[in-house]
């Protein structure tokens, strides 16, 4: 069974915000925008989907993605540039689709992703073997 992988951007990070509205293009617009440049020309384009997400709660920490897969731990990273990651998310979304755990040691990340790091979320599998009820 293939595994489907999804690279989240969250699209309000780094917004510019004027009595209530979002004014011209956010950061996280800009960063969606080079990754999907990029992206064209990625050997993983048909196996990793990059998908704009409106909020990812993490506004404090713009810019942010997850790297996310069934079965595979799931990535939270933030704080990232606007300009010059896109390249580095790419980099480190091939070392997660790579991984079967999806496990990304901070040593092999790019730069921009090894201090970025929000919140690694264990696989949803692992949590089906715990019965939390008993």
């Amino acid at each position: 069974m293939k595994t489907h992988h999804t690279l989240f951007v969250c699209t309000t990070c780094a917004s510019i915000w004027e009595e209530g509205k979002r004014i011209g293009e956010s950061g996280g617009q800009k960063l969606l925008k080079q990754l999907q440049h990029l992206g064209q020309d990625w050997d993983l384009q048909n196996e990793f989907k990059i998908q704009a997400v409106e909020c990812m709660s993490a506004c404090s920490h713009s810019c942010v993605i997850a790297f996310v897969a069934s079965g595979k731990s799931t990535y939270l990273f933030g704080d990232l540039p606007v300009d010059g990651s896109a390249s580095a998310v790419l980099k480190c979304a091939s070392q997660y689709y790579a991984k079967p755990d999806g496990l990304l040691p901070w040593s092999e990340r790019p730069e921009p992703l090894k201090k970025g790091i929000l919140a690694r979320i264990p696989p949803i599998s692992k949590w089906d073997e715990v019965n939390v009820l008993d």
